[in-house]
């Protein structure tokens, strides 16, 4: 087991290297907190000179409280992006992961992918390409490597399909030994008791555990990079990648996928900066040291009811943070490229995600109090929650702005204040501040758009990856346009979902839809018939009452209007087509499509028969943890939170 250093030496330069480490980060989050702090303050100024200038009102005085909100999450992104910018330019963060640096692989790697009621076809296809590409690496880097489908499926005839997909799989690659199946009984505890029932078992044996989601691609190179880096640094205890999107067909697919590719580098590069060791997990695509997992990482079960209460369902975070309360320091490489992972295909299966995922951020909540916990970790689980608690917070802010405007419309100026007045109080016009703020808050929304435009332009392989100058920035105008309508009815989705859950109302942890998925007229207006009637209603209110005002509005009505039209428009595989001939929305991954992307789309297409698995080994001789049941006595929580001592996420 690759744990630590035995070397007294070795264990005083790992000390310097961590002080260094954390003398970098204190003066890093320093300049990136003051960087938000300052904007949000200079932004939230502007607003208040603007409200102020007949009078602060209640209503006046909440729109303040939530513009400071919603301005100071949207400077969060922009000075990441505005570093990631800066760090792209110079090549990489010194102070980062080396994914580089040689190394002779010598610890043992669990490739692991759970499944949940998956198509067979596509998962193993996925599997096939990944361990092909491993081949290539060598025998030397492939031996230290095994992997384990799984699976938790509920229906049989899918079971019988993976068992037989699995058999065929082993050989076709003459992997026999190497690639195991494993079916629970009982799928407690979804994913997190998947991979907590996969550790008790077989955890020790590995020194890393590489996680792949259903639809995940890594490359060889990639795999055998990230062991690597998880040898060379012994203090480590999870390594997350940066997945490309890739094989969207549909409209929507192809424009999510666009913009992910596009803008998603600089971003990820930013958190890295300023994050450093104490990064977060996003679930998949990423490699964990086993020991670390296992003895520190048990989730507790949350005392009360769903949905706040019960089981966690984002473990990820929460899986993050216990590593880092331990003492394990948790990265991103941005650097590292061979990693892939699918999208949804349309607006209603990709809100139908975002559901299930506010209820597991919203029970996050629940954890802020914990003992132990890194303040940066608090600050993961504080962000989770507001990426969905922001919409409300912008759907009041809007309203609150709504009924200030029609309010000061109806009722006009007062001239003549109460008391003893022996002249008029005239109104004043703040026109050159309210658009001076207007510009700002564009220019932050956009500028990190700008800056991933430049570095892609820039990199003469990206630029014709994209299509070429041209078709990159029509493309990005027209992604652009897609989010802009599409952000009021997302927002009115993630209002539901928040007082859906606060209100008691749980979610059902089904399969994620994959694939390519149209919708109709009917099932699209069943979704979204209730932004439709807001939209024209607020329009037609504003319009009649205080129409210079409806102008403002414009770009939210429209996307709430438009709402239906829009979910089955892009929705169509036969759009996005068309838009992939017009050169529109490329990204590098389909102009010079990497080999294991070639061989998945081959593999897809002509799957190997399915074969019987009498015979073939299954799985690995079990070697139970003691200790995994031992894993959760380190959770020390507060009151109100209550944990079991039979495994992780029971």
């Amino acid at each position: 087991m690759v744990t630590g250093m035995s070397d007294p030496s070795s264990s005083l330069d790992r000390e310097q290297v961590v002080a260094e480490l954390r003398r970098k980060a204190l003066w890093r989050r320093g300049l990136y907190f003051a960087c938000v702090i300052l904007s949000t303050l200079a932004g939230s100024y502007l607003m208040a000179d603007v409200l102020r200038a007949n009078g602060f009102t209640g209503i006046e005085m909440a729109i303040l409280v939530l513009f400071t909100i919603s301005f100071a999450w949207i400077c969060t992104s922009f000075w990441t992006a505005t570093i990631g910018f800066l760090v792209r330019l110079a090549g990489r963060d010194p102070a980062g992961l080396d994914p580089h640096k040689p190394v002779v692989l010598t610890a043992r790697t669990a490739i692991i992918m759970p499944v949940y009621n998956e198509d067979p076809t596509r998962v193993f296809a996925g599997l096939e390409a990944t361990w092909r590409s491993l081949q290539r690496t060598g025998e030397e880097n492939e031996r230290n490597f095994d992997l384990f489908i799984l699976s938790d499926t509920r229906k049989p005839e899918i079971a019988e399909a993976e068992e037989a997909a699995w058999a065929a799989l082993c050989n076709r690659l003459n992997a026999g030994g190497r690639m195991f199946y494993r079916r629970r009984e009982s799928n407690i505890g979804r994913k997190a008791g998947n991979i907590a029932d996969f550790l008790r078992q077989w955890g020790l044996a590995y020194d890393h555990m590489l996680v792949l989601d259903a639809d995940s691609i890594m490359s060889g190179d990639t795999m055998v990079a990230l062991a690597k880096l998880m040898q060379d640094n012994p203090g480590t205890g999870i390594i997350q990648t940066l997945p490309a999107p890739v094989n969207q067909e549909t409209l929507f697919g192809r424009i999510l996928q666009f913009g992910s590719r596009v803008y998603g580098p600089a971003l990820v590069s930013g958190l890295s900066w300023w994050q450093l060791g104490e990064g977060n997990y996003w679930g998949h695509n990423a490699i964990i040291r086993t020991s670390a997992f296992i003895e520190h990482c048990g989730l507790p079960t949350l005392s009360g009811q769903a949905p706040l209460g019960g089981e966690i369902l984002s473990h990820d975070f929460v899986e993050a943070a216990l590593m880092r309360r331990a003492g394990w320091q948790v990265w991103i490489v941005p650097e590292l490229e061979g990693s892939y992972e699918e999208l949804p295909p349309n607006v209603i299966d990709y809100a139908v995600r975002d559901r299930r995922w506010c209820q597991g951020n919203l029970q996050h909540l629940r954890l802020l109090p914990a003992k132990g916990l890194h303040p940066l970790s608090r600050l993961h689980l504080i962000m989770g929650v507001l990426g969905y608690v922001s919409s409300p917070l912008w759907l009041i802010l809007l309203t609150l702005s709504t009924i200030d405007i029609l309010t000061q419309t109806i009722v006009g100026h007062n001239y003549f204040e109460p008391g003893y007045n022996l002249f008029p109080v005239w109104p004043v016009s703040k026109v050159s501040e309210t658009i001076s703020l207007f510009v700002v808050t564009i220019g932050i929304l956009l500028v990190p758009k700008v800056y991933s435009l430049i570095l892609t332009i820039a990199d003469g392989r990206l630029r014709r990856g994209f299509g070429g100058t041209g078709k990159l920035l029509l493309s990005a105008f027209l992604e652009l346009l897609f989010s802009m309508l599409l952000a009021p009815a997302m927002m009115l989705f993630h209002t539901h979902f928040v007082v859906a859950t606060l209100m008691g109302r749980s979610v059902q942890w089904n399969a994620q839809p994959r694939g390519e998925r149209g919708l109709t007229f009917r099932e699209a207006a069943g979704r979204n018939w209730v932004h439709v009637a807001l939209g024209l209603a607020w329009g037609a209110l504003v319009l009649n009452i205080a129409p210079d005002f409806f102008w403002w509005l414009v770009p939210v009505i429209t996307g709430l209007v438009l709402s239906v039209a829009l979910t089955v428009w892009t929705s169509r595989t036969d759009v996005g087509q068309w838009a992939r001939r017009a050169g529109l929305f490329l990204t590098p991954e389909e102009t010079d499509p990497p080999r294991e992307l070639r061989r998945l789309a081959a593999a897809e297409a002509d799957p190997p028969a399915p074969a019987d698995p009498a015979g073939l080994v299954r799985v690995p001789p079990t070697r139970p943890s003691a200790i995994m049941e031992q894993s959760l006595s380190t959770w020390a929580p507060p009151g109100g939170i209550a944990s079991d001592r039979h495994g992780v996420a029971h």
